[in-house]
């Protein structure tokens, strides 16, 4: 883990899941642990479910159950017609949260939206490299830093954010958690005591619930925000179990010891679905799964060695084996159901002889590779490691021979992003603004290359079709461009696109008020548990 977080003990109590009587506590049994809780300096959605969602608010915010982006803590917003100068009219009264560690004594304003957004743009702010190896990373995927030009405050409640030039999903990439709104009188107080490292570790935010306290790798603890700004939670505490065994958290929810969980194996739903005890949602997930090659390194470098990889991949086999039905072969980097989806493009046959020929053809014999599995449960991959054996078994039909490693999930995440990183890295995306570009220019542009971009591909044809759809505002257009794009990617083949997948939550019946996201979150602001 980049940054491992400590706490007192004296901020953990040994009865976490004992609450008053009258008092109401959530429980949830997460699928891991979070690599931090300042939401800005990661990408990965477990992170951001401990953080940015219970924790933080932002300008925009996404409506339950939808992607469109809608005024949060920004009560109102004006665009220039040039596209280029947004002005936000921030929401008054506001409060950041009280906790043991932090009293504020003023109320949220522009000075907490320059602070947060501008440590992410300029390498020379003071909080741009406030602990050791802070990276940025999803802000710099994103283009931030050479997209803003200045953010200015106009007023306590008027922020003025100008672009260099149009982007047409910038409203909603500021409703992503990275774009959440800390306390600059926090950070000040914790520069002035020598401590700005417990920014990621005892966060203060304005969002539905406060942070109590992290014990790692085992709880985090959360109480209401009777002040939150969307309204006071229903529940009075909120827990996060961490539980990394999908059979475990099943077990959790059926003795009742969780209320909700994550990313079930995909042979228990059925099984689910017949206690009546459990209500389980489901929804088309707007979620890939992938195999990055690290196209700068030999072989992989070679376009038809990658080709005749992903012709060995017997993707139905994945799909059966590990979902059982709940998801479909991917041919695409993006999900059929985004606009702009290229469902014209024919996907690769899964064909031995043929992937055998085209690496003899290639020049490559007795190929030794790692692929990489990932150690935690997502939508997009719920076992990662029996992938990987397939996909292991197929390229060993091939004369490839393969050895499959993993890391814990933090360490996962950041040894993947190395350029010279060995083999192929098997991750996922659920999309974080329902917006195209969240895939095709934050996973492969090549400005995320040391980043999102696992593949370490940069082509220019492919970016430059994307950074052309991100500055036009007709949507019609966009979709032509990233139609061409998603050509470029399926004949230059930087990854081997595994799955998209349902999304299955199980929860208790006596649950209420919790809203499935298309984005893949979890957010417990309006659930409610009945008596």
């Amino acid at each position: 883990m980049k940054h491992k977080i400590t706490l007192t003990a004296a901020l953990l109590s040994a009865t976490f899941f004992a609450s008053a009587a009258s008092a109401k506590t959530f429980v949830y049994c997460s699928e891991g642990s979070p690599e931090g809780f300042d939401p800005g300096m990661y990408t990965a959605g477990t992170t951001f479910d401990a953080s940015a969602h219970p924790i933080y608010s932002r300008l925009m915010e996404f409506k339950p159950g939808t992607t469109e982006a809608e005024p949060g803590l920004a009560e109102s917003y004006e665009v220039s017609e040039d596209g280029t100068v947004y002005t936000f009219k921030l929401r008054p009264g506001v409060k950041f949260h009280t906790t043991e560690f932090f009293t504020p004594s003023r109320e949220f304003n522009a000075d907490d939206v320059i602070f947060s957004l501008e440590r992410q743009l300029k390498a020379d702010h003071p909080w741009n490299q406030y602990v050791a190896g802070t990276s940025w990373e999803y802000a710099a995927g994103m283009g931030f830093p050479e997209l803003i030009k200045s953010i200015e405050k106009v007023d306590d409640l008027t922020v003025k954010i100008t672009l260099n030039r149009p982007e047409a999903p910038f409203l909603a990439n500021l409703a992503m958690p990275f774009a959440s709104i800390a306390s600059k009188e926090y950070a000040d107080k914790l520069e002035a005591e020598g401590k700005k490292e417990q920014l990621n570790q005892m966060p203060v935010g304005t969002g539905p619930f406060s942070f109590v306290g992290y014990q790692q790798d085992a709880v985090i603890r959360y109480k209401k925000n009777a002040d939150y700004w969307g309204g006071a939670p229903k529940i009075d505490d909120l827990v996060f179990a961490i539980t990394t065994d999908a059979a475990v958290r099943y077990q959790k929810v059926k003795a009742g010891e969780c209320h909700l969980m994550p990313f079930p194996n995909a042979a228990d739903v059925e099984s689910m679905k017949a206690d009546e005890n459990l209500t389980v949602l489901e929804q088309e997930g707007l979620n890939v799964a992938y195999l990055a090659y690290n196209t700068t390194q030999a072989p992989f470098d070679k376009v038809e060695v990658r080709k005749a990889l992903n012709k060995a991949i017997n993707k139905e086999a994945i799909v059966d084996a590990v979902f059982q039905g709940m998801a479909t072969p991917a041919k695409n980097p993006i999900p059929p159901t985004m606009w702009s989806y290229n469902d014209a493009i024919e996907d690769d046959t899964y064909d031995i002889e043929a992937a055998k020929k085209m690496l003899q053809d290639a020049g490559v014999e007795n190929l030794s590779m790692k692929i990489w599995a990932m150690p935690v449960s997502r939508p997009y991959m719920l076992n990662a490691r029996r992938a990987a054996e397939i996909i292991q078994d197929d390229f060993a039909k091939i004369g490839v021979n393969v050895e499959i490693v993993s890391y814990e999930w933090a360490e996962y995440l950041d040894r993947s992003k190395a350029k010279d990183r060995d083999g192929a890295v098997m991750l996922g995306w659920t999309g974080d603004n329902g917006d195209p570009d969240n895939f095709l220019d934050t996973l492969l542009g090549c400005n995320a290359v040391g980043g999102n971009n696992r593949a370490q591909w940069c082509n220019e044809e492919f970016d430059a079709l994307v950074k052309k759809a991100k500055v036009t505002s007709d949507q019609a257009e966009r979709t032509k461009l990233y139609e061409e794009a998603q050509v470029v990617f399926k004949r230059e083949a930087p990854w081997a696109t595994i799955d998209h997948s349902l999304s299955i939550v199980p929860m208790r019946k006596e649950v209420s008020g919790f809203v499935q996201s298309p984005l893949g979150d979890f957010t417990f602001e309006n659930v409610d548990i009945a008596e």
